[in-house]
């Protein structure tokens, strides 16, 4: 049958999440192909002539958006509670959420004074899990509950997240819910956000609460730049070509002539700092030495005979061997600082880098 929808009882509306993509969807078939799948009502306990809707609300909504005035309908012969049990019944397994749940049982509750022994009973759950289900209606603030309804803010993240968070400070809970809503969080990020106020002081609260958005992007930010970090093996060959790139720039800068006319002093002063580096080389020289495999495992693919040898990625040449040797040397090769030369002969030209 066809009814016109002014004439609906749309009193149960609220005990269902919004889904804004459902919506869109229904919306785009319902303008395309018409409506295909009759809404349900009830004749209402107080009035006979008043139709209650008990299931089609996004349907409804769709047909008020596209400025229709009537909607196909199939009546059931049924109390409003036999008919909100049934429809319940048939929808189990379509993505129920725990609120809808509690929304459903406090209205059978308040509306048609069922104890928690005749709810338990008729949803087939123990009392107490209708108890902790009617808890979350009392715990989360109504504004929360209005933003879950229009589908601003995921009902699951809600129970899980913001009733805990309300129990603990209900108007920093509310005050979070009104800055996530617009951006329409996930429930992973919305637990990110309860997680970090939790275990936050009082000032670091005030600001996750103030400004959600800027502590999921600087925590993004941070996690990003920990992902790109180099790892060990990456960072130490960096630090090498490095050490190699400061030896070059050295040699450069005495052939240029930085240790021409140095007075007793300043060359002391040199001699000291070449001597530190020459040490620090030295240790790092010793560590890679220890840390080396032997045997097969230091053979490159390729090698023969676990030989080490050409056919792995060429290193540095010839030069630049040399002169790491002679700087992290023992005294055969030294570099020496002299008063009126350039480079010494132990710099091996450009070299400073190690094997």
């Amino acid at each position: 049958m066809e009814l016109e929808i002014d004439h609906l009882d749309l009193r149960y509306e609220a005990l269902r999440v919004r889904s804004p993509e459902r919506d869109r969807r229904i919306l785009a078939s319902l303008s395309e192909s018409g409506q295909l799948v009759p809404i349900v009502v009830v004749s209402a306990d107080e009035a006979v002539d008043r139709l209650v809707v008990v299931d089609g609300y996004r349907r409804v909504r769709a047909l008020q958006r596209l400025r229709r005035d009537v909607v196909l309908a199939v009546q059931w012969r049924l109390s409003e509670v036999e008919a909100l049990l049934l429809r319940r019944s048939l929808s189990i397994g379509n993505g129920e959420t725990t609120l809808e749940q509690a929304w459903l049982l406090d209205e059978l509750r308040q509306r048609f004074g069922l104890s928690l022994e005749e709810l338990a009973r008729r949803f087939d759950r123990s009392a107490s899990w209708v108890s902790r289900r009617l808890a979350l209606v009392r715990e989360l603030p109504v504004t929360i509950q209005e933003l879950i309804r229009d589908g601003r803010i995921v009902a699951h993240a809600a129970a899980k997240h913001l009733v805990p968070m309300a129990r603990a400070n209900p108007e920093q809970c509310e005050r979070l819910a009104q800055n996530i809503a617009p951006h329409h969080l996930s429930s992973r990020e919305v637990g990110e956000l309860y997680a970090a106020w939790r275990d936050a002081g009082a000032a670091a609260r005030s600001r996750i609460v103030a400004d959600p958005q800027l502590f999921l992007r600087s925590r993004s930010d941070l996690a990003q730049e920990s992902a790109d970090a180099p790892g060990p093996r990456t960072a130490l060959v960096e630090d090498l070509s490095a050490i190699a790139a400061i030896a070059r720039r050295a040699c450069r800068r005495v052939r240029e002539g930085a240790v021409l006319g140095l007075s007793p002093a300043e060359h002391d002063e040199v001699e000291c700092a070449l001597s530190a580096a020459r040490a620090g080389l030295g240790r790092l020289a010793e560590e890679l030495s220890l840390s080396r495999p032997t045997g097969g495992e230091h053979a490159r693919p390729g090698d023969e005979d676990g030989d080490p040898g050409t056919a792995g990625p060429r290193c540095l040449d010839s030069r630049d061997r040399q002169g790491a040797l002679d700087l992290a040397g023992s005294g055969a090769g030294r570099a020496a600082v002299g008063h009126g030369g350039g480079a010494a002969d132990g710099a091996g030209g450009e070299g400073g880098a190690l094997p």
